[in-house]
């Protein structure tokens, strides 16, 4: 098996002739929309842009995925930054033609007058009243532009300090009696390590490491925000986390309800934490280099093999179409599977509609938590597999809703696990589901407090790196509680996260939390009326990327600006932390 993607359905080579006709061919589009949006006019004008703009993003997606798939496995590879960076500044040169078609919208008074008639239109309705919508926000067309080409050489370069710097920072770290440099990614894969000496010297190794690159990193953090900061100011919002919710397609009801449910249910997740602590013999609570320790004696390691027909197999038991997409990325080479020095950390999927495929990069190692990561990437793509019908113009799903396919593979992997685990294994398998419960539900909530933290003091001045330390470990405290030994957190989470670091995607945070709510809403249904939810679900993924989120949710009868719901959803993983606790109790004694 292939441990390495293919990406040669894409292109064999920056230099290979199908690379260059498409970028010729994405200048002449770019370049035939700039004309067309100065005509806007009439609906005959209106579709001819739009159909124009379908073709830019169906050439685009291809080549911004080539040297980002690039560039994500080696990050020193020149040609694909070099390629990125062009195509950065090419696609900007769309924003002139964007700011008039808004305009344009903004200025039609029946705008279901100059849609209706063209089935082509019609199609596109929801993006294209969002489009006018947004009027109240964008700038002049000459602002547009030049905050455009602005963040080129601001943001989106700052982005890339950081991928660099972590990707290729390395520590010298001892294994088996040899010490050598490791990549950080290897580095941060022992906090999973069955030896307590071996996580605790991979924590401590790690928080020292990046001491070599804060400062730089630190001013990399300080520059995007800043700029997010006066973009958000300039655009009429009242906050970042305001941009955010518009463009998440989701109501500031509905992320109330959700976050007031989470900090209720805190105590839960603080309880499991210390069962665990005291299961690993810890007093004080769980010091943050144990978080990820595995718990029982079964610790078993899955060789990807291994790993991907287990993955495989359980999503079976919910549809043979799920299993066979996760059979047809593996067969055919799709997924990217080891760390090593140059790639990047994390795992994620990435879509090519143009190709009806996706691409996934993983980090694996062997542990359980691989295979669940497996899970929750196969699950995007699943999802993308399931826009292939849509203009591609409708399969720009918000962040809140691109993680419920993937969090929803976990929950029937881990729960198929369940079903025929003997009493340790169960333990092995709750745990590894609520490390990454734990992880959606207090990290994320300690990161939502951060990121909250961290835009309030930027708009004064520019954060030095003990403040950023200081300002991460306070959010770690409110979400951990006593969960965590207070003198043993992670002060340098903020230099990790990738996250952070767009300026497009601020507070990529809370989507996780709802997409781990909202899957396990989901998979409650799915328990209830087994047919009818297979039936509908693969449209509710479908429709994703052109209905909001409150309108999505209803496709499923859910009403996500509820409280009610979220509880309803938490108290599901309540369920496996009381089980844990009671499958452990003999442990702790």
């Amino acid at each position: 098996m292939f441990k390495t993607w293919s990406l040669k359905e894409l292109y064999t080579s920056f230099d290979s002739a199908e690379y260059r006709a498409d970028y010729e061919q994405l200048e002449q589009l770019i370049h035939s929309l700039d004309s067309i949006s100065e005509t806007l006019k009439s609906s005959e004008s209106l579709e001819h842009y739009f159909r124009t703009l379908e073709k830019i993003q169906q050439t685009a997606i291809k080549l911004i995925s080539f040297s980002n798939l690039m560039f994500s496995v080696d990050t020193s590879h020149e040609k694909a930054l070099q390629a990125k960076n062009k195509l950065q500044k090419l696609l900007s040169k769309t924003t002139s033609a964007e700011t008039r078609l808004t305009q344009f919208l903004s200025s039609t008074v029946d705008l279901d007058t100059l849609i209706t008639g063209s089935e082509y239109l019609e199609s596109l309705s929801f993006i294209i009243s969002e489009q006018k919508n947004k009027s109240r926000h964008m700038l002049s067309e000459p602002e547009e532009l030049l905050l455009s080409e602005l963040s080129i050489t601001g943001s989106k370069s700052w982005n890339t300090l950081q991928s660099k710097l972590v990707s290729k920072l390395t520590a010298p770290f001892s294994v088996d009696g040899e010490t050598k440099d490791l990549p950080i990614t290897t580095i941060r894969n022992f906090a999973y390590d069955p030896s307590p000496e071996v996580r605790k010297r991979a924590y401590e190794t790690e928080l020292s490491a990046y001491k070599t690159i804060d400062e730089a990193v630190a001013m990399a953090l300080n520059s995007i925000k800043g700029e997010v900061i006066t973009t958000s100011k300039m655009r009429g919002y009242d906050s970042p986390l305001h941009m955010t919710l518009k463009d998440s397609r989701m109501t500031k009801g509905t992320l109330d309800a959700m976050m007031t449910a989470i900090e209720d249910s805190l105590p839960e997740f603080q309880n499991y934490l210390w069962t665990k602590a005291k299961v690993l013999g810890h007093e004080k609570g769980l010091p943050f280099y144990d978080l990820f320790a595995p718990v029982g004696s079964f610790s078993k390691q899955y060789a990807f093999e291994e790993g991907s027909q287990f993955v495989v197999d359980n999503f079976r038991s919910f549809s043979d179409k799920l299993a066979n997409v996760a059979q047809m990325a593996l067969d055919n080479h799709w997924i990217d599977v080891e760390p090593r020095e140059g790639k990047v950390s994390g795992a994620f999927c990435a879509s090519l509609h143009p190709l009806g495929q996706f691409r996934i990069m993983l980090n694996y190692t062997g542990n359980l938590s691989d295979v669940t990561t497996m899970a929750h990437e196969l699950g995007h793509g699943y999802h993308a597999i399931c826009t292939n019908d849509e203009n591609i113009l409708n399969t720009h799903y918000p962040m809140p809703l691109a993680e419920t396919a993937s969090t929803f593979c976990e929950t029937i992997v881990n729960n198929a696990a369940l079903g025929i685990a003997s009493a340790e294994e169960s333990i092995t398998i709750l745990e590894n589901s609520l490390q990454d419960a734990t992880q959606v539900i207090c990290d994320i909530f300690s990161r939502y407090t951060f990121e909250t933290d961290l835009f309030e003091n930027r708009s004064d001045h520019p954060l030095s790196v003990s403040e950023l330390n200081a300002l991460m470990t306070n959010a770690q405290k409110k979400a951990y509680g006593e969960g965590l030994d207070k003198n043993s957190l992670h002060p340098y989470m903020w230099l990790i996260k990738p996250h952070y670091y767009s300026a497009e995607r601020n507070f990529y945070n809370f989507p996780y939390a709802f997409g781990l709510l909202f899957a396990k809403g989901l998979y409650a249904k799915y328990l209830e009326n087994p047919e009818f939810f297979k039936a509908n679900y693969d449209e509710l993924l479908a429709v994703s990327g052109r209905l909001s989120i409150v309108d999505v949710c209803k496709t499923m009868s859910i009403d996500v600006e509820s409280v009610d719901f979220w509880n309803a959803s938490l108290n599901i993983i309540k369920k496996d932390i009381d089980l844990f606790i009671k499958l452990t109790a003999s442990e702790v004694l």
